[in-house]
């Protein structure tokens, strides 16, 4: 009996249920490493902070404060720590998550939008200039309808990197009118929500996000006083090409509005971007013949208006949209990542850990509206 004790206090305790998803790991140059989660790394560095406020009290200050008053800065201390740690984003940045919709024995719950907002790394992928239009649509769709679904973390780390984007676009000048577009549409939503109190679901105190809504307004304001810094080139400029490259370049825009700002450079880029055969394009790659004929304008001459009705046909029917790159999904694992090219093409790593014997013919691209759809349940 007292050895059978003895063997039950010394054995070993296993702290998580075998049936739990386990750790994060990742592969590097030298093999597979633990990702250890932000929440241990920010206990590590409170308990170093705890550390140091007490040499810097028993050393320095032993004389001056007594024991209670010592107490009380080490608390305040390690509070202004805390709070300042929690201002700054401190959430997974994995490349892939498991999109589950029921609960198994295996896995409690289910995966939401504001969990999956939260772990795929949005922060970093703002930084690439292939798939930050692609972020921005998704916070777009985000801020119309689905900003009341997302949890508390999630709100956060969706407005730090809504933070992150602006300061990007202040500091690059570079694609204001798709912010322009989201804190407007944004803006909108948070001013039916504040008014509606109490007939909405809003997560936070009421001041929280009247203070989020004034910070919008800043960003506003900041952008609308953005000046663009005249580029000083000495070498070869656009206007230098030959006028069948320019005109080759108008038919590689998708989106008649950055063919009206390109033609605002020079008079032989406006001559170019009023083609009546480069709008005839565009319209016939967004819109089909049906809606041609439901909406016809035609000149004076007879002739057919095409940018006209390119932008009467735009208020009307969704358009295409293009990305640089997107995130994928992946049929037989469930899982949603972003496909990381350079390990692709390197090391035949698809992005995530997929067990088909033919992952690339399992990866769809999945758009921001497919993205929000997938978390409806």
């Amino acid at each position: 009996m007292f050895r059978d004790c003895l063997w039950k206090k010394n054995m070993p305790f296993l702290g998580q249920d075998w049936r739990s998803p386990g750790w994060s790991w990742i592969k590097t140059d030298d093999g597979w490493k633990r990702c250890e989660s932000c929440s241990q790394e920010l206990e590590r560095e409170n308990n170093q902070c705890n550390i140091n406020h007490g040499i810097i009290v028993n050393s320095e200050d032993e004389d001056i404060f007594n024991s209670g008053e010592c107490e009380f800065a080490a608390k305040k201390r390690k509070k202004d720590h805390f709070r300042k740690s929690t201002n700054t984003q401190c959430f997974y940045r994995e490349k892939w998550i498991y999109v589950h919709k029921e609960s198994t024995r295996e896995r409690h719950g289910y995966c939401t939008l504001g969990e999956a907002f939260n772990r795929l790394d949005f922060s970093s992928a703002i930084q690439d200039i292939r798939r930050f239009n692609y972020v921005v649509k998704l916070l777009q769709l985000i801020a119309k309808s689905q900003l009341t679904s997302l949890s508390g973390v999630a709100q956060k780390n969706y407005f730090n990197i809504l933070d992150k984007i602006v300061q990007k676009v202040l500091d690059d000048q570079q694609n204001p009118r798709l912010i322009k577009d989201l804190l407007q549409d944004l803006s909108s939503t948070l001013c039916i929500l504040i008014r509606g109190v109490g007939k909405s679901v809003l997560v936070g105190n009421i001041n929280i996000w009247i203070c989020r809504l004034e910070t919008i307004l800043t960003w506003q304001q900041q952008l609308q006083n953005l000046q663009m810094n005249k580029q000083v080139n000495n070498g070869l400029t656009l206007s230098d090409l030959p006028l069948h490259m320019l005109n080759n370049i108008l038919y590689r825009f998708s989106d008649g509005w950055d063919i009206i700002t390109l033609g605002q450079v020079t008079p032989t880029l406006y001559m170019l971007s009023e083609d009546r055969q480069l709008w005839k394009k565009l319209c016939q790659y967004h819109f089909a013949e049906k809606q041609f004929c439901r909406h016809l304008i035609l000149s004076e001459k007879g002739h057919i208006e095409w940018k006209l009705m390119y932008f009467a046909l735009q208020k009307c029917y969704p358009i295409k949209e293009q990305y640089g790159d997107t995130l994928h999904f992946c049929r037989h694992c469930s899982i949603l990542f972003w496909k990381d090219y350079h390990l692709a093409l390197l090391f035949k790593d698809s992005g995530h850990p997929c067990t088909a014997n033919n992952p690339d013919s399992c990866f769809m691209p999945v758009s921001p509206q497919h993205f929000i759809d997938l978390f409806k349940f």
